[in-house]
């Protein structure tokens, strides 16, 4: 086990990716039928008559990555050529089946252009997984090195790390306010339980943003090896980075840092404040403290009135590959917190070595 646990992380993220591409482009997932067309008839539909090239670059970005981490989790004694020609192929085949699924959903269009865009970005990727994967993500490559000094070992270390991804694109979100997950009244279509009060709106802004902040900084500390805060302010970091991005991208006036409401600044403020000490108590207390922000964050964001302050940009409405993307932020964001509690549990029950501290660990062995 010990011995494979360095050169798994590229297949797990490479798993973890290739999910998520699937769910983006089959969703809803919903209104399954036979079109009553032939299968593969779209391969050889004609040009067509409105080309949006931002979807068409989408579906290049979109499959480069899996290209990359295709290439990076092949033999490492394969040459360049068949490494790239490998991931390529896969990663071509890989959309063709996803193309093909999408003619028996009425809300999706399978496309002979989506699938030319999809296999470019796959082999842009694996061009450049076949030559730099293997320094990246390889035995010896940074990132596993990295990862050995950083992140507990194992399954859980790799799990940790996808979950953390998986934050890291839920805030990437168009609808939900920084640090905000588990969302299940939107995914569900509940209405909001309490009406818009400002001052109201504001409290609750600022509780969730606290305990969002306690809560991703704490879940990084657990899976995370030594006393160093640099992972856990790296993380924030790009959490914050990412919500902006979002914001920048989605919202009106396009300001990224609109998500930065008196709440959410007032939040961060205290949620930095509990975090610094916090992250000088022993493992099994920042475990419980973790768990408890999920929980609390969680129960927060399901009873906070709807914000009315960050309107969505329609115009976009018009770029179905924003639109696919967009659901899938949004379920991965309301998922995410119910996953990371369970990996909690699953971590103080397979690792709690690991949580007791180094002097509880030398009395055991002793």
């Amino acid at each position: 086990m010990a011995a494979r646990s360095p050169s798994s992380l590229a297949p797990a993220l490479t798993l973890a990716y290739a999910l998520l591409v699937a769910y983006a482009c089959l969703h809803p997932l919903t209104g399954w039928r036979d079109s009553g067309l032939p299968a593969l008839d779209w391969l050889w539909a004609p040009w067509p008559k409105y080309f949006i090239l931002e979807d068409f670059l989408f579906n290049i970005l979109g499959y480069l990555p899996l290209g990359l981490l295709l290439a990076a989790s092949l033999p490492r004694h394969w040459g360049f050529a068949r490494k790239a020609m490998v991931a390529a192929l896969v990663a071509g085949l890989f959309s063709f089946g996803l193309e093909a699924l999408q003619n028996y959903l009425p809300s999706r269009v399978a496309s002979n252009l989506d699938l030319g865009g999809n296999a470019a970005g796959g082999l842009l990727g694996a061009l450049a997984g076949a030559r730099w994967g293997d320094a990246l993500l390889g035995p010896q490559g940074r990132l596993q090195l990295w990862r050995a000094r950083s992140v507990i070992g194992g399954r859980s270390g790799e799990a940790g790390l996808v979950l953390i991804g998986l934050w890291l694109l839920g805030q990437l979100g168009a609808t939900d306010l920084v640090f905000a997950s588990g969302d299940l009244r939107s995914l569900l279509g509940i209405p909001a339980p309490l009406p818009f009060r400002p001052e109201r709106f504001i409290a609750f802004d600022t509780a969730l943003a606290a305990s969002g902040l306690l809560a991703i900084g704490l879940f990084v500390r657990c899976m995370t090896r030594g006393p160093s805060p640099l992972p856990v302010l790296l993380v924030i970091a790009l959490g914050i980075g990412a919500k902006s991005l979002a914001t920048w991208i989605f919202f009106e006036p396009g300001a990224p840092l609109a998500w930065l409401t008196p709440g959410a600044e007032r939040g961060l403020l205290i949620g930095g404040g509990l975090l610094l000490p916090a992250l000088l108590l022993p493992r099994l207390a920042q475990h419980a403290i973790a768990g408890t922000s999920l929980l609390l964050a969680t129960a927060l964001v399901n009873l906070i009135p709807e914000n009315p302050y960050l309107p969505f940009d329609r115009r976009l409405a018009g770029f179905s590959n924003v639109l696919n993307f967009h659901g899938l932020t949004a379920l991965v964001d309301s998922l995410w917190p119910y996953a990371a509690l369970a990996y909690l549990s699953a971590l103080g029950l397979w690792r709690g070595e690991h949580l007791a501290g180094p002097s509880a660990r030398a009395g055991r062995r002793l």
